[in-house]
C-alpha cells in the first residue's frame, strides 16, 4: 500500500518533480485534492520561514500531517538575489520570463556569473518538524537556452555540466537538481522510519 503525504503547493511543475522523485511507493496529495485553493502566504524573509509557514498553515487548517518547500535562486554577484524573492522578483505576477530577463539586466557588466540553487523542505509529521536542504551549484548563462523545467531553467547551466536545466530535461534535472537532492533526503528519511 502507498504511503500518502500531503504536499503544500499549488505549483503543478513542482508537484511533477516530485512525484517523479519520489517514486511509486508514495501518493502525494496537492493542495488542490485536499481542497486548499488559497494562496499560502509567504511572508518570511528565509526559504526556511517560508516553507515552515506553508507547512503549519496546511497541517493547523486541515490537520494532517505534510511537506512544503521553498527555492531560491542566489547569485552571488546581486547579493545572493532573488532568493526567497525568486518567484515574484520582477513582480508579483510571477512571471518566469520578467524574473530571468531582470536577473540577466542585472548581472550586465558583471564578471562573476555564479550561482547556486538551493531548496529547503519542512515536514511536519508526529508534531515534529524537520528540515531537508538541497543545493546545486553552477553559473547563469546570458541567454535562455532550452524549452523543458520551469522558473529559472532556461538560464542555469548545473556545475559539471553544458547545459541548462532546461536543456537537459526533467529525467536528468531529476536526479541532479536542488529539489531532487531536499527530496532524496526527505525519502531516506520516510523510508527509515520506525
Amino acid at each position: 500500500m502507498k504511503k500518502q503525504l500531503v504536499f503544500a503547493t499549488n505549483n503543478a511543475h513542482k508537484l511533477e518533480e516530485i512525484v517523479a522523485i519520489l517514486g511509486e511507493e508514495y501518493q502525494i496529495i496537492s493542495l488542490k485534492e485536499l481542497g486548499c485553493t488559497e494562496d499560502i502566504p509567504e511572508t518570511a524573509d528565509t526559504l526556511e520561514g517560508n516553507a515552515l509557514l506553508k507547512a503549519q498553515y496546511v497541517s493547523e487548517k486541515y490537520g494532517v500531517d505534510c511537506f512544503a518547500d521553498d527555492t531560491g535562486l542566489e547569485v552571488p554577484a546581486l547579493n545572493n538575489a532573488p532568493g526567497v524573492y525568486s518567484a515574484r522578483y520582477a513582480g508579483e505576477a510571477k512571471n518566469s520570463q520578467d524574473n530571468m530577463l531582470k536577473v540577466l539586466r542585472e548581472l550586465e557588466g558583471k564578471t562573476d556569473y555564479s550561482a547556486r540553487f538551493r531548496t529547503v523542505i519542512t515536514l511536519l509529521k508526529d508534531g515534529q518538524t524537520h528540515l531537508f536542504e538541497g543545493i546545486v551549484e553552477g553559473e547563469i548563462v546570458k541567454e535562455k537556452r532550452g524549452t523543458s523545467g520551469f522558473g529559472y531553467d532556461p538560464v542555469f547551466v548545473p556545475r559539471g555540466y553544458t547545459q541548462t536545466f532546461a536543456e537537459l530535461g526533467n529525467d536528468i534535472k531529476n536526479t541532479i537538481s536542488h529539489r531532487a537532492e531536499a527530496i532524496k533526503k526527505l525519502k531516506h528519511f520516510l523510508d527509515n522510519e520506525k
